[in-house]
């Protein structure tokens, strides 16, 4: 029988509840709202109380950690297994926040992939690496990566760490920048054609552009060393 329901210090949108006199568990103020003081509750009905409280806790953390940044379903899964939460209330809530529009893993790798081209340009291949990562299914990744422009992603990282290497001469510029480039997973082919390319334009705004070695040879180790 419940002998009392008091709401919760620390949080005021849960309640107690309390079975012969000893704390039970807590259920959300919507679910308290329909217990009463002096009610028997069956095993049953103390079991199926004592699973929502539980999913609703589990959905109440994946909702904080939503609200500092989108998260893949599988991210929000390792986190709440950290917690020790068993793993048919994760996939309750995981369910519960996908119909809620939460969890959403086709438009967290839309964004993802926006992100990176915005603001660290990468390779279709390390977008790939990244989103598996996150444990995006292969055909989502197919789906967001399947019109990405490599050579303009390259072009895109090349132009803004062009700055950092003013000054440089040739071979450096292009033995750095070749560097750079693999480091964000471009291949050879791609790294050689854009850095040419950003090469060509910077020179035809400033003959001078290269410190020291005006050298024209545009040698293959060069971009790799």
């Amino acid at each position: 029988m419940i002998t009392a329901l008091e709401i919760q210090k620390r949080n005021k949108k849960r309640v107690s509840v309390f079975i012969d006199e000893e704390y039970a568990f807590s259920v959300s103020l919507d679910e308290g709202a329909k217990l009463r003081k002096g009610q028997v509750v069956s095993d049953a009905e103390i079991a199926a109380l004592t699973n929502e409280a539980a999913i609703t806790v589990a959905t109440d953390s994946a909702a904080r950690l939503l609200a500092v940044r989108p998260r893949s379903a599988y991210e929000i899964r390792q986190n709440l297994a950290k917690k020790e939460i068993a793993p048919a209330v994760i996939d309750a809530a995981l369910e519960r926040l996908t119909a809620f529009g939460y969890i959403d893993d086709r438009a967290f790798a839309d964004l993802w992939v926006r992100d990176r081209l915005t603001y660290k340009p990468t390779s279709p291949r390390a977008l790939r690496f990244e989103l598996r990562q996150k444990g995006i299914a292969n055909n989502i990744i197919d789906e967001v990566l399947g019109d990405l422009d490599a050579e303009d992603s390259a072009y895109r990282a090349a132009q803004a760490q062009e700055r950092r290497l003013r000054g440089t001469e040739r071979r450096e510029f292009q033995s750095k920048m070749g560097a750079f480039l693999q480091r964000r997973g471009f291949t050879y082919e791609v790294v050689r054609t854009v850095i040419r390319r950003l090469m060509q334009e910077l020179e035809a705004e400033n003959p001078s552009y290269f410190a020291g070695d005006d050298s024209e040879r545009d040698d293959e180790n060069d971009l790799m060393e």
